[in-house]
């Protein structure tokens, strides 16, 4: 089964804001949110939040990573709900520290209102997105007691970016893994989502695909249930050798020219999808990340 909207999953887990810049929101003694999405719609994810906790207020914030579209609303979150603390790796409590990394945030954070056709302009947050300071630096296996019985462990699959975490409810079997577990937003088409090293990212895949899942979430569009989420990641895992295996024969036919590769790809990947969408300044940048990456694999094959 293929969840294609916000609103309750099961098992205590919300989608809230967009499909295109979800949190999720896992009810318990001590509520958690997962991701900040973007700061344009902090205060959905803040009305949406409320009516889906009451009186309660979110105990944790788990990130993932820290691009734009995973941690843009954490300033806005913590200043509505006071005593929110926000967690992840150390490396990501490092990049936020970084002025050039709150730039580039902010400037893709900007662009981001174009993307969501669907939703009413009038509710969107007017605000820059500002820098926060992460409160729980967590290591690879650390587990949070959420409520007796009920635990999240953050587990280190990098890939995607060097400071990533997904997050697994043993007792549930949710697994809030973003774009660690790949991307199929577009359903003819599966890409790789490595951004920094394709080896590494493949072993992240594996580890995933062992766990037993029935609720997957990965960074946008779509949440996965039953059979879909325990098929899902070795889709990824077989999507992500495709991709390889494309951006070999591209490079070969188009004599290593970067740019022609990518325009190629794009025709493929990006532009059939429908709106909402990843702005394509960002799509862009990540795209070559991941050409690059799968081009240095090849090369290490090779020696």
């Amino acid at each position: 089964m293929i969840f294609n909207r916000t609103g309750e999953v099961g098992k205590g887990l919300y989608v809230l804001g967009s499909s295109y810049g979800p949190i999720y929101l896992l009810k318990a003694e001590k509520p958690v949110i997962f991701d900040a999405g973007v700061v344009k719609l902090g205060k959905i994810y803040e009305d949406e939040i409320g009516a889906a906790l009451g009186k309660t207020h979110p105990h944790l914030l788990l990130l993932t990573h820290m691009h734009f579209d995973h941690c843009g609303s954490v300033s806005y979150l913590k200043s509505v709900f006071p005593g929110l603390r926000v967690g992840a790796s150390r490396k990501a409590s490092e990049i936020i520290k970084r002025p050039n990394a709150v730039s580039l945030i902010r400037s893709l954070s900007e662009n981001v209102a174009n993307t969501l056709p669907s939703l009413d302009k009038s509710r969107l947050l007017d605000a820059a997105f500002e820098p926060f300071t992460v409160d729980m630096v967590l290591e690879d296996n650390e587990v949070i007691e959420l409520e007796e019985g009920l635990t999240v462990q953050a587990l280190a699959t990098p890939g995607h970016t060097w400071d990533f975490l997904s997050y697994y409810i043993p007792e549930r079997k949710i697994l809030i893994a973003s774009e660690a577990a790949g991307s199929l937003g577009n359903m003819e088409f599966g890409a790789s989502s490595c951004l920094t090293d394709f080896g590494v990212y493949l072993g992240s895949l594996n580890r995933l695909a062992a766990l037993e899942v029935e609720i997957l979430c990965p960074g946008h569009r779509f949440v996965y249930l039953g059979e879909d989420a325990k098929s899902f990641i070795s889709r990824s895992i077989e999507k992500s050798l495709d991709f390889k295996a494309l951006v070999q024969k591209f490079w070969q036919e188009e004599n290593e020219a970067l740019g022609r590769v990518m325009a190629r790809i794009r025709e493929i990947e990006y532009d059939p999808l429908p709106l909402p969408k990843q702005p394509l300044p960002a799509y862009l940048a990540n795209l070559e990340a991941k050409v690059k990456s799968i081009v240095a694999y090849l090369q290490t094959e090779e020696q």
